[in-house]
């Protein structure tokens, strides 16, 4: 079976190091996206697999780096969508638009491929084309750096999030609800930001027809302390690499809430996932992964009277929607069972659901009726969020802690973390 991987990821220093240290595999093409705006990275990190029936998209929060996968607390979302009916090729949704939206702003080089089945192909960004995404269950909410005006102020960061989210009816419980922001590096912060973050967050109607308003964000971050019992120690700090100047502001101080992971055996092991969130109890509005740091190089920062939204880095999430989804059509690129929804190219068979999203702690019944289906989505921290106490200390990197680890070693550490290794 011929399989193309296509694979972003951050270019970080030790994969420079790894490339320059080997011959690069002749099937492999490396390429640096443009950055137009300094300090700027393609922070991204998805796969693209593509098969003879299909592809498969991943969306992840790890880095191609063997302590990303095995001592940290990780994301990864993945669906596989088919092949095009013939007879329609020029069906769009907003999956595919935000997919190819994306992927066109990387200008990357075409290149052919002998796919299995289908022959020679280039392949480029109107390649995705010829897959049907309409039963993809989120949207991407992806940012591009750039100055974004006019119809392009929307598309991006949290402007986008902001648009989709306008677009969605949710449950009453969910009024002035709180959020809850988690990730792993934090951006130098202003309170008038965050609150232009939290208009974005908080978008979104009741099923009144009234706006949901403003929530109250949480801010789920390490301290020192968890860092300094985590499975890798301080080591794990590296991976936090937020400076003091950035942690120790005052008007963060009400936002803090501790990593207390229990409930999914992860406390020990330290948050490399981003996840942004609205909640009442154990139920969830909407829960978006991603590679989004909180900080305004990720997300983007208005300007110009609001005309104009800044980004720095490029960025790739999927947003988790209460919203109707089809259900019958579970097509898989491995699987030689093909539904019969996906034959045909016809939806008339498929039940119609509305998902209910709610956490592995929910203790209501998984019954919901025919009209709902619960969806148990693996937040990895407990809701609601544990506010610091007065003896909680935030992490941050550059500060030196000279009470010992779990493995006997103060910080800062003289040592290669990310030393390429032969495996």
């Amino acid at each position: 079976m011929g399989i193309l991987l296509l694979l972003f990821y951050q270019t970080t220093w030790w994969t420079l190091i790894g490339c320059c240290q080997r011959n690069k595999p002749a099937n492999w093409i490396l390429h640096k996206p443009p950055l137009p705006i300094s300090f700027g990275t393609h922070h991204s990190k998805a796969m693209l697999l593509i098969y003879p029936r299909g592809v498969r998209i991943i969306v992840h929060t790890a880095n191609l780096i063997h302590v990303d996968w095995n001592n940290k607390s990780q994301g990864l979302w993945m669906q596989d969508f088919p092949l095009k009916d013939q007879n329609n090729l020029s069906e769009e949704c907003g999956f595919e638009n935000d997919l190819i939206d994306y992927l066109s702003t990387l200008k990357w080089p075409e290149f052919s491929a002998n796919l299995p089945a289908h022959g020679n192909f280039k392949i480029n960004p109107s390649f995705f084309k010829k897959f049907n995404f309409s039963s993809a269950a989120v949207r991407l909410i992806a940012s591009v750096p750039g100055y974004h005006t006019g119809s392009s102020l929307k598309k991006w960061g949290h402007m986008k999030l902001r648009t989709v989210l306008q677009e969605c009816t949710f449950e009453k419980g969910f009024k002035k609800s709180p959020l809850v922001y988690q990730f792993s590096s934090l951006g130098s912060l202003d309170e008038k930001w965050m609150a232009e973050l939290s208009s974005s967050m908080s978008s979104g109607f009741s099923e009144d027809k009234t706006p949901l308003g403003i929530g109250e964000p949480l801010i789920v971050w390490p301290t020192v302390e968890d860092v300094r019992c985590s499975l890798e120690g301080y080591a794990a700090g590296n991976a936090i690499p937020s400076p003091q100047k950035n942690v120790d502001k005052d008007f963060l101080k009400k936002y803090w809430a501790k990593w207390k992971a229990s409930h999914t055996g992860r406390s020990r092991a330290m948050p490399h996932i981003k996840t942004f969130a609205r909640y009442n109890g154990q139920k969830l509005a909407w829960f978006l992964l991603t590679s989004a740091n909180l900080s305004k190089a990720a997300w983007g920062a208005l300007q110009k009277n609001n005309s104009q939204l800044m980004i720095r880095s490029y960025e790739l999430g999927v947003l988790i929607l209460p919203s109707a989804k089809r259900h019958g059509c579970g097509f898989s690129c491995t699987s030689n069972i093909v539904p019969s929804e996906i034959k045909s190219g016809s939806t008339e068979t498929s039940q119609i659901q509305k998902t209910k999203l709610v956490t592995l702690t929910w203790h209501g019944s998984s019954d919901a009726g025919a009209s709902s289906e619960v969806v148990y989505l693996p937040v990895p921290y407990e809701l609601p969020p544990q506010r610091y106490s007065s003896e909680d200390v935030p992490w941050s990197w550059d500060k030196r802690y000279t009470k010992k680890d779990v493995y006997g070693q103060v910080w800062p550490r003289h040592f290669q973390l990310y030393a390429f290794q032969d495996s």
